[in-house]
């Protein structure tokens, strides 16, 4: 059996002046969304069979990493229950259950009432996802969104709870957050279009006939995206409309639907900003002042002026608020690691105290319009996923729930350890390590190199059960911080775009060279691995230093930067311009974009074995970015390294649906990776 030889077509556009040549352009199929040309379709499955017959010999060892996988999962499990109104609300996975069953009872106490069970909304469907899900105020209702085919078009149905039965299908056309109204008796949603742009958010009245009314619509810039919620105290619908660094919030009374819109205040270019309300106050998050942020505060009657409560601060960066209705809760971080201070209105700060050294924490589910026990996740490289519930009255943590792992797990036969490495250009950019205890940094071992590297999303230091059969087989494990996410604050994920973009790459590339060099992998010995934004990330840095890499694999790799910028028709395309540059109406984005995408950048030169992943419904990443990036790479490198790719007919960005099943994709990636490695079942 023979790897499949993608056809050449000719194709070229020119923009700029510069002529570009893609012969494998025609692997988009021009009916996209839907995907049924004979001959794109007959590639893929054609990859699919090579990825198939490419893993056969690692069966052995894919059937014992998921044994153990799945072996690390609690098969009878359950959350902590949240309060909201007069019930306790809590999910469930039951034995063998792909996805999770959701219960409340009474807090007054009486028996079990099911809300949702996920395995009969999944049945039937090769994919399934539960979206937004809310509960009424009068608690007689939820409203739930469901995918059924991993589009993230999501269809939203009314449930009466009590009798479990679907009142109405609200539309089929929705992504995001679900807000009731005051009195149970609508629902304000978030409208997608045929380009999967949010471009409105609707009012839907239970029972009624007709189209949902418009509450807003987005038609200032196309760029921009709708999303709705609710604040903390119920009262009020927050519409928000932004791209990735500009954004403008409006405010509905929840008890009156018929009111104006509040505009909080108009959109300045590069202004981003978040609200919640509490009584007659606004408390606002913004980068406006300054890079980090500050907390301002503003009242009802003048949402538009501003007074700082929290001033912006170079060390201290603010990523949330959450408005009690007796303290502020802030997330944030400093010096890079998470930290939740508490802030009542006589001005005293409390910081929740969180003891090891490097760790990730962040506000966890609260419901209720106030938080005398605040629910907190927390967990460390080494610690698994904690719920605690803060006191506040008393300043103490209670530990509610431990992540359980079934097989076994010793926190003491495993380190961790934050190191810091110069960049090319002198940045000093963090890795959080882990790795067997008697693993000593003596330049002969084997070493996994995670990044994503965009968006300002943290690479945070966090358990994972399934780390384990890495770290197990003496393979430690890196996660690195590189800019382009907001890891040590803003700044450094405005550091990692646009023009600074190759920031992200040459950071990856010298974290590994430099934890080399520092004796935790000997030359060629690293594994790496991203996904999507980070996919991007693997493609450019195998490009600019194949050598360092034994093994890499790239999920839903966003490759094809270029033609997916200059096609503004495609979903995402217009809100990613501010992260990326427009090579539209920029010669100097077009040379830039074009100098790093990863599909553009492919030459004549050895590269390291490689596993890639598709979703063909995937609206994110379309499935032909990762297809013709591997088309290019089979014609092109120099190597006999091997080279797998697998679509998922059936499924989108996030992979295959389900426990169990997303374990299963999981396993092959470390088989793949640890037979690099040479070792074995």
């Amino acid at each position: 059996m023979q790897p499949p030889v993608a056809a050449t077509k000719p194709h070229r556009f020119t923009h700029h002046g510069i002529t570009v040549e893609d012969p494998w352009a025609w692997l988009r199929d021009p009916a996209y969304p839907t995907v049924n040309d004979p001959e794109i379709l007959a590639y893929l499955e054609a990859e699919n069979a090579w990825f198939e017959a490419q893993m056969a010999p690692l069966a052995g060892l894919r059937d014992e990493i998921y044994a153990e996988l799945k072996g690390r999962v609690p098969q009878d499990d359950a959350s902590v229950p949240v309060p909201q109104g007069d019930h306790l609300y809590w999910w469930q996975f039951r034995p063998g259950d792909q996805y999770r069953t959701w219960w409340r009872k009474p807090k007054a106490g009486g028996p079990d009432e099911l809300v949702l069970s996920e395995p009969a909304l999944a049945e039937g469907h090769d994919y399934f996802r539960l979206g937004a899900q809310t509960i009424s105020p009068d608690g007689r209702l939820v409203a739930y969104a469901t995918d059924c085919d991993g589009s993230e078009r999501f269809t939203i149905r009314i449930r009466d709870i009590a009798s479990g039965t679907d009142l109405e299908t609200v539309t089929g056309a929705s992504v995001g957050a679900i807000a009731w109204t005051a009195d149970s008796q609508a629902i304000v949603w978030t409208e997608v279009n045929e380009n999967w742009r949010r471009i409105r958010a609707r009012l839907h009245r239970l029972g009624a006939a007709g189209e949902d009314a418009v509450l807003y619509e987005e038609t200032e810039d196309k760029g921009f995206g709708v999303s709705v919620g609710k604040s903390q105290d119920g009262q009020w619908i927050i519409i928000s409309t932004s791209d990735h660094v500009t954004s403008e919030v409006r405010l509905l009374p929840a008890g009156d639907q018929q009111a104006p819109l509040l505009l909080v205040k108009r959109r300045q270019p590069g202004v981003t900003y978040d609200v919640d309300v509490r009584g007659d106050r606004l408390f606002i998050r913004t980068n406006d002042t300054h890079v980090n942020f500050r907390i301002a505060t503003a009242s009802l009657a003048a949402p538009g002026d501003w007074q700082t409560l929290i001033p912006g601060s170079d060390r201290d960066y603010i990523t949330g608020i959450v408005a009690f209705a007796s303290y502020l809760a802030i997330q944030g971080r400093r010096d890079g690691l998470d930290r939740i201070v508490l802030l009542t209105d006589d001005g005293r700060q409390t910081e929740v105290p969180f003891g090891e050294a490097a760790y990730t924490a962040s506000l966890g589910t609260n419901h209720e319009p106030d938080a005398p026990l605040l629910r907190l996740g927390y967990s460390s490289l080494v610690t698994p996923a904690t719920v605690y519930d803060y006191d506040v009255g008393s300043g103490t943590l209670i530990t509610r729930k431990v992540q359980a792992v079934p097989s076994g797990y010793d926190p003491a036969r495993f380190e961790s350890r934050r190191i810091w490495i110069t960049a090319r250009d002198g940045a000093k950019v963090p890795v959080a390590i882990v790795h067997l205890k008697d693993r000593q940094p003596d330049g002969s071992g084997k070493l996994h190199l995670y990044g994503y590297g965009a968006y300002g999303i943290p690479t945070m230091p966090a358990f994972s059960a399934n780390r384990l059969s890495l770290l197990e087989r003496g393979v430690a494990f890196a996660l690195a911080q590189i800019r382009g996410g907001d890891d040590l604050g803003y700044q450094w994920y405005l550091d990692g775009k646009l023009q600074a973009r190759t920031n992200s790459f040459n950071d990856f590339v010298d974290v590994a060279r430099g934890l080399t060099s520092l004796g935790w992998a000997a030359p060629g010995m690293i594994s790496a691995s991203g996904g999507s934004a980070g996919g991007e990330l693997m493609g450019a840095v195998i490009n600019q230093a194949p050598e360092l890499f034994r093994a890499v694999v790239a999920h839903v790799p966003f490759v094809d930067v270029l033609n997916t910028m200059l096609d503004d028709s495609l979903p995402l395309t217009p809100g990613e311009w501010p992260e990326w540059g427009n090579p539209i109406t920029s010669a100097e984005d077009f040379a830039l974009i074009q100098s790093y995408s990863p599909y553009d950048q492919v030459r004549a030169q050895a590269y390291p074995p490689l596993m890639v992943t598709a979703g063909l419904n995937d609206p994110r990443v379309t499935y032909w970015e990762p297809a013709k990036w591997v088309a290019k790479l089979r014609a092109t490198k120099t190597d006999a390294n091997p080279l797998i790719f697998k679509t998922n007919m059936g499924a989108g960005h996030g992979g295959k649906s389900g426990r169990f099943a997303a374990l299963e994709e999981l396993a092959e990636e470390y088989a793949f990776i640890l037979a690099q490695f040479g070792i074995k079942a």
